[in-house]
């Protein structure tokens, strides 16, 4: 009957995944070894111990090694067809007296087939039957008296065998599963994470635009040789904010470079009150950190600080190696923190948000005080360089 995969997976999450049970020829042969082992050992028993029941007669001198390797090769078919039978014995959706009451039926059955078969061994190579085990005369007796009793051991360790293995195959089979969700999880998570920074980002560039042109707009009249020096400049800012849309990380050099076009917009726009100061520890120039990580703060301190000043607006930007952390500082001088015009825009909250999904809790943004006045905007996040990623086994994006 076909199963509908799709109905399949579904049913796979509430219900263990069923193992493959067909015997390996591997397998098969292993079991045909072991039963070859147990009749050379019997064998040996039977040539060593010179003791012989009453009334047997071999028809040929190594009769009783012949028997050995028969009663073997009778229980090692009947293992392969128990293993081959087992799912249906074995199987997890079956209750459990009922999979009891299958295989106390079956055992039966089996012991006294085996029995009967064993006997007509017996009387071929040994030119008669024992009388304490003669199914062939009696067999009425022979049931009643469990005189297949033997035959129900043997085939009791063979479920035993079969349910060792079953349960062997199902845990391997749920290893292997989960091992399978997990890679899955691992990768859902990772298009998630991916998914959620191109959001972020794809909401950073119009936001950035949008309040450069207002820039630009608003110097048309007053200054139109600034404006064109302004759209030339934005050009560039565009042009490589482009080039690196699918790099998640850059490193600090190329963030700064972007940030300094970025500033040479807003000199322009201030008509010379606005003052830079770029301090960049040599070390951390190659360290990778977020890709536009530095721009919405520099945004955040024009709008919120030196925007509000009427001259001598400063911006001072600050990066440095900490330990195994960088950290980087953008400050102003403008009126400080006011519960009545929140320092935290549209930029700052998608920073905050990208840098959760790319570090976790390895990572912090925090907006406080700065001495002497106005605001500092400073993010910590974990030092690490491209050769780092790839002596790691990591690719590196761009």
């Amino acid at each position: 009957m076909a199963t509908n995969p799709t109905s399949a997976s579904h049913a796979g999450t509430a219900a263990a995944p069923e193992p493959h049970t067909r015997l390996t020829r591997g397998e098969v042969l292993a079991i045909f070894a072991f039963w070859i082992f147990m009749a050379v050992l019997t064998a040996a028993n039977r040539l060593l111990d010179p003791r012989r029941p009453p009334g047997i007669q071999p028809t040929f001198p190594s009769a009783p090694v012949a028997l050995a390797f028969a009663e073997s090769l009778v229980w090692a078919v009947v293992t392969v067809v128990i293993f081959l039978l087992g799912r249906r014995f074995f199987s997890a959706r079956e209750r459990r007296g009922t999979q009891v009451a299958a295989l106390v039926v079956t055992g039966l059955a089996v012991s006294i087939v085996v029995d009967l078969v064993l006997d007509l061994a017996r009387f071929a190579l040994l030119g008669g039957i024992p009388q304490r085990h003669n199914f062939l005369a009696d067999p009425f007796r022979a049931i009643t008296h469990l005189w297949f009793l033997r035959e129900m051991i043997v085939y009791s360790g063979i479920v035993a065998a079969g349910l060792a293995r079953d349960y062997s195959l199902r845990y391997r089979a749920r290893q292997d599963e989960a091992t399978h969700l997990q890679a899955e999880t691992a990768q859902l998570r990772a298009q998630l994470a991916e998914a959620r920074l191109s959001a972020l980002r794809s909401q950073i560039d119009p936001h950035f635009l949008f309040n450069t042109l207002n820039a630009v707009s608003a110097l048309v009249e007053r200054d139109p040789r600034g404006v064109r020096r302004m759209i030339a400049r934005l050009s560039e800012l565009l042009r490589h904010s482009l080039e690196g849309a699918a790099e998640a990380e850059v490193t600090l050099r190329k963030e700064v470079e972007f940030v300094e076009r970025y500033l040479e917009i807003m000199r322009i726009r201030f008509q010379g009150s606005l003052e830079v100061e770029t301090e960049v520890e040599a070390e951390v120039m190659d360290a990778l950190v977020p890709n536009l990580i530095l721009q919405p703060l520099v945004e955040n301190a024009v709008k919120h600080g030196v925007s509000r000043m009427k001259e001598g607006g400063l911006i001072r930007i600050h990066a440095f190696r900490d330990d195994g952390r960088v950290v980087l500082s953008v400050r102003d001088n403008g009126p400080g923190l006011s519960q009545a015009t929140p320092r935290e825009g549209v930029g700052v909250r998608n920073t905050r948000q990208r840098l959760e999904q790319l570090y976790g809790d390895a990572q912090a943004l925090h907006l406080r005080p700065a001495e002497g006045g106005g605001v500092e905007a400073e993010v910590t996040l974990p030092f690490h360089t491209a050769g780092d990623l790839r002596a790691a086994g990591v690719g590196v994006g761009g």
